[in-house]
């Protein structure tokens, strides 16, 4: 679920139909390869140590971020991303991996121990895409749908908010820093509202919700190569870019340089009933 730190003010429809957001992140897809943070290690070693065996379907596995831990881990995995570009990059770095949304995806009799989706959940139909994952799993398979939820320091929070607002004062994601709930709220909330969807699509023992709380030091340079890789900032022009990046530079450059991100990885998981 690519994270989207500006949020509407206005009712949007739901996450899953912003297509022309879901597949605006392959625009580079190298930087964001780079920028975008690993998974905890003990949420991977978690997933594969209950489930019934190594072979992994990876939803809207994008660059092959945590596809690629799952392989390191052991596994054999094979991904699935609507945006070609972030297929391909998968591919060149080993990963296995096929274009497509799932909802429409043919798994031509294939079927794994476990489906993941790492910060991509949200962008899959909520009653097709766990029904679907019912049907690829083997018996005792697990389902286990991640992401990361971080507030930056309130300094650089503010400066990025007023600067999207300025470059784009009529887009949907537009809104004050002093509006917002946190993300720990927000995504504590959608993983609860994700948990909710496998209980309701049937087949699933009872949806459980983990938590992984971790942090991760950026220096300024990070964070800005960090933030074109987040939603709103995909489908800006490279003036509008720029001047937000260079007013979040100049605000993480007051607290000091750089800081220390609190992250908090939450996941909704079931294992297939039977």
């Amino acid at each position: 679920m690519p994270t989207l730190p500006l949020r509407s003010s206005c009712p949007q429809p739901e996450p899953h139909r912003h297509r022309d957001v879901a597949e605006s992140f392959g625009v580079d897809t190298q930087r964001y390869d780079r920028a975008r943070p690993r998974y905890p290690d003990a949420l991977i070693t978690r997933i594969i140590a209950t489930s019934p065996g190594r072979d992994v379907l990876d939803i809207g596995c994008g660059t092959g971020i945590e596809a690629r831990q799952f392989q390191e881990a052991g596994c054999t995995v094979l991904g699935i991303d609507p945006d070609d570009r972030m297929a391909e990059f998968a591919r060149g770095t080993g990963v296995d991996a096929e274009t497509g949304t799932f909802e429409a995806w043919d798994p031509a009799g294939r079927t794994f121990d476990a489906v993941v989706a790492g910060q991509a959940w949200h962008w899959v139909d909520p009653v097709t895409g766990p029904a679907k994952a019912a049907q690829v799993l083997r018996p005792g398979g697990r389902i286990a749908v991640f992401g990361h939820a971080f507030d930056a320091p309130t300094e650089v929070t503010r400066a990025l908010a007023a600067a999207y607002a300025q470059v784009a004062p009529d887009s949907p994601f537009t809104r004050t820093a002093a509006q917002e709930k946190s993300a720990l709220e927000t995504y504590r909330e959608m993983f609860a509202a994700a948990a909710d969807g496998i209980r309701r699509a049937g087949g699933f023992d009872e949806p459980e919700q983990w938590r992984f709380d971790w942090e991760q030091s950026y220096t300024r340079e990070q964070w800005l190569d960090h933030l074109p890789t987040t939603g709103p900032l995909t489908r800006l022009a490279p003036d509008q870019l720029a001047a937000v990046l260079d007013r979040v530079g100049a605000a993480i450059d007051e607290i000091g340089g750089g800081f220390t991100m609190p992250y908090t990885t939450f996941a909704a998981t079931a294992t297939l009933a039977g």
